[in-house]
């Protein structure tokens, strides 16, 4: 049994670096510079992709960005010069549309985070960071690449391009680790 578990945490790992190998580090750098200089930041996904986004949230506060999570409370209004930054695999969720529209009417820039270029929130976006990989969109059948199931890879590429991202905002705002430690929380 340990033989399978290596043997799948391997084709995990690969597919993973094989998704974010292909992900344009010009425009992760781009989008790392809007959301640096947005006057506000808000964030939203779907699902699991939720989960990504909220971590990603997190630390963009920890980093001392100004952001806020959809359906929070207190949750700013959004308008020029602010960044709605949306997570949408599949890019055809109708809640992730009517915000794309909400944010866009409001003046924001929609930065949408995607694995499908061709897709119906692609063409609502202002800026796309295209993420090459599988989602419950193409999961099924002979399009089935992934020994993960349904959107898990997308969803795990979130995680360590959200990371990288992390890192590439914390040198272009010259952040701290110590400013970003004492931003945690001491509510847990």
């Amino acid at each position: 049994m340990g033989d399978r578990n290596e043997n799948l945490f391997n084709t995990a790992l690969s597919e993973l670096g094989r998704v974010l190998a292909r992900v344009d580090e010009s425009r992760i750098d781009a989008a790392c510079g809007m959301l640096a200089g947005a006057g506000r930041i808000v964030v939203y996904g779907c699902g699991r992709e939720a989960l990504q986004v909220k971590g990603f949230a997190m630390r963009l506060y920890h980093l001392g960005l100004p952001v806020s999570v959809v359906g929070d409370m207190t949750t700013p209004p959004l308008g020029k010069g602010d960044v709605f930054l949306v997570s949408s695999g599949p890019g055809e969720t109708s809640t992730v549309l009517t915000l794309m529209r909400v944010a866009h009417d409001a003046g924001a820039t929609n930065l949408l985070l995607t694995a499908q270029p061709e897709s119906s929130a692609a063409r609502h976006a202002d800026f796309t960071l295209l993420i090459p990989a599988q989602t419950m969109a193409d999961d099924q059948g002979s399009q089935k690449t992934s020994v993960l199931p349904m959107g898990s890879v997308f969803e795990g590429a979130l995680f360590l391009l959200f990371e990288v991202m992390v890192l590439k905002l914390k040198s272009l705002t010259g952040t701290s680790p110590e400013a970003m430690r004492a931003r945690h929380t001491n509510m847990e």
